[in-house]
């Protein structure tokens, strides 16, 4: 619940495609709606946990000149939002 909140809060929709989050209906960037059936984050990655958390949280550390800009998320704000992520069916 909390990672759902979180989604909204920091206005990942307006990117994204995320079932379950109001508003979240944009094709800006990728669909997340399968995210935890993915082999990789970002087309590069390996699709771990720890890897998504660091991933939202700065996503230019990962990957320079990212199109997702670092929205501010915190490491524990970002592993609820992970946790909803991959709870998804």
């Amino acid at each position: 619940e909390r990672g759902q909140r979180l989604l909204v809060q920091f206005q990942c929709g307006a990117c994204h495609h995320i079932p379950g989050v109001p508003a979240a209906r944009s094709y800006v960037g990728p669909s997340l709606a399968y995210l935890g059936r993915q082999s990789y984050i970002a087309g590069q990655f390996p699709n771990q946990p720890e890897t998504l958390v660091r991933w939202i949280v700065d996503p230019q550390a990962l990957q320079p000149g990212s199109v997702m800009p670092a929205m501010g998320v915190s490491p524990e704000q970002a592993r609820d939002m992970a946790a909803y992520l991959y709870g998804l069916p």
